[in-house]
């Protein structure tokens, strides 16, 4: 199952309560609705936990195992967001305790990225050139993600990159809102200075005028100047 990848941010074609409802009664369109508009966030969640891509892959199907077998425990209290989402984080820490117990190292390489941040810049629309230091940029934003302490890293996640307020993160995470305030300011700095370590070299290739573009303006002004290849 791939589709948590490019999971598009959108709305809902129906409201929550019908598509619950329908969920409820074994609807498999109303499911794929739901997973498809919830996937990144869990899987972004759950990730920030488990520091693997297939094991946060495990947590998520996992995740909605649970809830559409108990679906009729949602009763509305909170949003369906918030209820998945701590389905999501109590399935991921509970497989980082039995990974602990087992003693299982998750090997360092070898596993593609995940997309914290997702960018699918077209190809027809952007050169080369500026697709490479993107991608690279990207890449330095999860390793420096990656390197935060667990607890940073899913505050880090929560607030800036899905968005959700301090009260929202810290009902999510069952901590006070001063601690997401206290954690979110030490990720932020401990991205920051990681980034600054390394992004000085890709930065030497910022505002790239090659490529298409390059060739593009050499040859308008070739024919304005009337001269012949």
């Amino acid at each position: 199952m791939q589709a948590f990848e490019n999971s598009p941010r959108r709305s809902f074609a129906t409201d929550e309560a019908t598509l619950v409802r329908r969920a409820s009664t074994g609807d498999a369109q109303a499911i794929r609705e739901i997973i498809r508009f919830h996937n990144q966030r869990l899987y972004r969640l759950v990730r920030a936990v488990l520091h693997s891509n297939a094991e946060a892959e495990e947590a998520l199907q996992d995740t909605y195992l649970q809830a559409f077998s108990k679906l009729a425990d949602f009763n509305g209290a909170a949003s369906l967001s918030t209820w998945l989402s701590r389905i999501a984080l109590n399935t991921a820490f509970m497989q980082l305790r039995a990974e602990k117990r087992l003693k299982r190292s998750i090997p360092p390489s070898g596993q593609p990225q995940a997309e914290i941040i997702a960018l699918h810049p077209s190809s027809s629309t952007i050169d080369p050139e500026r697709g490479m230091a993107q991608r690279q940029l990207l890449h330095l934003v999860e390793q420096a993600t990656d390197a935060l302490p667990a607890d940073f890293r899913i505050v880090f996640v929560a607030r800036v990159i899905e968005g959700l307020d301090i009260g929202e993160t810290a009902t999510l995470l069952d901590i006070p809102a001063a601690t997401v305030k206290t954690r979110l300011h030490r990720a932020r700095k401990l991205i920051r200075k990681q980034l600054e370590e390394q992004i000085g070299p890709i930065l030497m290739d910022a505002f790239p005028f090659a490529g298409r573009r390059c060739e593009r303006l050499t040859e308008a002004v070739i024919a304005k100047l009337g001269l012949k290849n």
